[in-house]
């Protein structure tokens, strides 16, 4: 394509939106708006991936002991763990250095633990981590029956409960942006249509003389990729900002709760946004000339 023939497409997709302004924004719009939940959605599905990855990382099983237990017979009894089928490591933790891990995972909050610090709450604990996590089950039991340890917590339970919420968004957002991408689809194929059929008479007497569909289609396709990029960056630059300031403000406020970072996510996020913009564009605009072009 000669790039005189494609300035000549342009120029003819940007008169057919502001032929059509109202029609051309109510389509960049709700682009917009489809494409702000479809970030939100995979913003959302990532982040519970990488929450139930982050809890199965860590400690697999956790056996508290029970007050009184002395600290000679925990650690007897970490060394009896270690030698169990399944277990790849085990650490006994005071609870003392159970509170210098918890001031470690506020940051900048740790203040907020300061009156624990008198009467620190915690409890000496031996976590456990494993070679695979098809034995969590046999050896928390095995923990749960030890002398001197008063309770169990095995987090390979929380891990499949996060995942089965992620599973549960995954499916919840392919439906809604399904829904959302036949809205958009619907009103970009009027917006073209009514371009079409404003210049009904010209598209036919470009026929008689011999133009080709393509040339009489590229125009409206371009006008519809141009309506989908408008609506697909205005959502891509909201994603951005909106995820930007949200890792701002949890690191800040809760900075034990973990968030994937901005890179690599939002560049994907933002690639998939704007890919899906433009071939949402071009689809309804293509849906739209099947019936006029047949002269």
């Amino acid at each position: 394509m000669r790039f005189e023939t494609l300035g000549y497409f342009l120029r003819e997709a940007l008169t057919g939106i502001r032929r059509n302004g109202f029609m051309s924004f109510a389509s960049a719009s709700t682009v917009f708006v489809s494409l702000v939940v479809l970030s939100l959605l995979l913003v959302v599905a990532a982040n519970v991936r990488h929450l139930a990855a982050y809890v199965e990382s860590q400690v697999a099983v956790v056996a508290f002991l029970a007050p009184g237990t002395g600290r000679a017979e925990g650690r007897a009894l970490e060394q009896r763990i270690a030698g169990m089928e399944g277990v790849a490591a085990t650490r006994f933790v005071t609870r003392e250095e159970a509170l210098q891990d918890l001031k470690a995972m506020f940051g900048d909050r740790a203040d907020l633990l300061e009156g624990v610090e008198q009467e620190n709450p915690l409890r000496d604990s031996i976590e456990v981590r494993l070679a695979d996590p098809r034995y969590g089950e046999k050896v928390a039991a095995a923990l749960r029956q030890s002398a001197g340890v008063e309770d169990v917590k095995y987090r390979r339970d929380l891990a499949d409960r996060i995942r089965r919420v992620g599973d549960a968004v995954r499916t919840g957002s392919a439906v809604l942006v399904g829904l959302l991408a036949v809205t958009t689809l619907f009103l970009i194929s009027n917006t073209i249509r009514l371009t079409v059929y404003a210049r009904r008479r010209e598209i036919q007497i470009m026929k008689l003389v011999g133009a080709t569909d393509w040339f009489i289609r590229w125009p409206l396709i371009i006008e519809g990729i141009l309506l989908g990029l408008a609506g697909a960056g205005a959502a891509a630059a909201l994603a951005w900002w909106g995820y930007d300031r949200l890792l701002v403000e949890v690191t800040r406020a809760m900075p034990f709760i973990p968030l994937v970072p901005r890179e690599p996510l939002l560049p994907q996020v933002a690639q998939v946004v704007v890919l899906g913009g433009a071939l949402l564009g071009a689809l309804g605009s293509s849906l739209s000339l099947r019936r006029h072009l047949r002269v």
